[in-house]
C-alpha cells in the first residue's frame, strides 16, 4: 500500500503498510474522515514523521490521541497552533521546563521547533472524531505506533524516550533500556501534576545531559 509518509519512515516501516490490520485501519480512517469531522486534518496525520525523519530522531515523547476540539490538533502530540490557547497539560510541561532549565517558557503551544530538532511528538493514536476522545482507539493505530517505537529501539542507539503517565509507561517493554535512556513520570495533566507526579521530574535537563555525554547537540526546549 502506498502511504504518504516521509521517505525514511516509509523505508523503515515498509512491512507494516501491507499488513491486513493496516489496510483495515486505512479503510476505517477514510470512512471516518468522509462521514464525520475528524482531527487533525488528514494532511497532518503523519506530520510528526514528516517533520522528524527516522535518522534524525533524538527524543520520543508519547501522547495518547489527538486533541478532539476545533483548532487544536496539529499532528504533533501535546502541540497546538500558535493561535490556540495553550492546553493545561502543555502549560504544566512549560512550567517544568522553566523550573528545570531556568528559562522563560514560550507564550504559544506550537511545538514544531521541537520536532525540527529531532523530538518525535508521537501520539499512540493518530486520529480522533471531533469531541469524542478515544473514538479511534483499537482500530490499528496502536499496532502501528508500537511498531514505530520498536523499530526506533532496535535500529537506533542513544535515544531518549519520555514516558508520561500510565498509558505511556506501558510502552517500556518495547524499548531496549541498554541502548536508550528511558525517563518515566506521571502525566503533565492537572490531575496528575497537582498530586505531585509530574513537577520536578527534570526530564528536559536529564535528556540534555545524556546528549552532552554522547557528544550530541542538546535540544533547545
Amino acid at each position: 500500500m502506498d502511504v504518504k509518509i516521509e521517505t525514511s519512515w516509509k523505508k523503515n516501516l515498509k512491512n507494516e503498510f501491507d499488513k491486513e490490520y493496516f489496510e483495515y485501519l486505512v479503510a476505517f480512517v477514510k470512512d471516518e474522515y468522509q462521514n464525520y469531522q475528524c482531527f487533525p486534518k488528514s494532511s497532518d496525520l503523519f506530520r510528526a514523521f514528516d517533520l522528524t525523519a527516522f535518522d534524525d530522531v533524538k527524543v520520543v515523547i508519547l501522547g495518547q490521541d489527538p486533541y478532539h476540539n476545533y483548532n487544536q490538533a496539529d499532528g504533533l502530540s501535546f502541540s497546538v497552533p500558535k493561535t490556540t490557547a495553550v492546553p493545561p497539560s502543555l502549560k504544566n510541561i512549560f512550567k517544568e521546563i522553566e523550573t528545570d532549565l531556568n528559562i522563560k517558557p514560550q507564550t504559544h503551544g506550537n511545538l514544531t521547533h521541537w520536532a525540527e530538532q529531532g523530538v518525535l511528538l508521537l501520539n499512540a493514536i493518530l486520529s480522533v472524531r471531533a469531541h469524542n476522545p478515544g473514538s479511534h482507539r483499537d482500530k490499528g493505530w496502536e499496532k502501528f505506533t508500537n511498531q514505530v517505537i520498536e523499530t526506533l529501539s532496535s535500529e537506533r542507539e542513544g535515544l531518549v524516550f519520555m514516558l508520561w503517565g500510565g498509558f505511556a509507561k506501558k510502552k517500556v517493554k518495547l524499548i531496549d533500556h541498554k541502548k536508550h535512556l528511558i525517563l518515566e513520570s506521571g502525566h503533565p495533566s492537572p490531575l496528575s501534576a497537582n498530586r505531585g507526579y509530574w513537577f520536578g521530574n527534570q526530564h528536559f535537563s536529564k535528556a540534555n545531559a545524556y546528549f552532552e555525554e554522547k557528544n550530541k547537540s542538546k535540544i533547545d526546549w
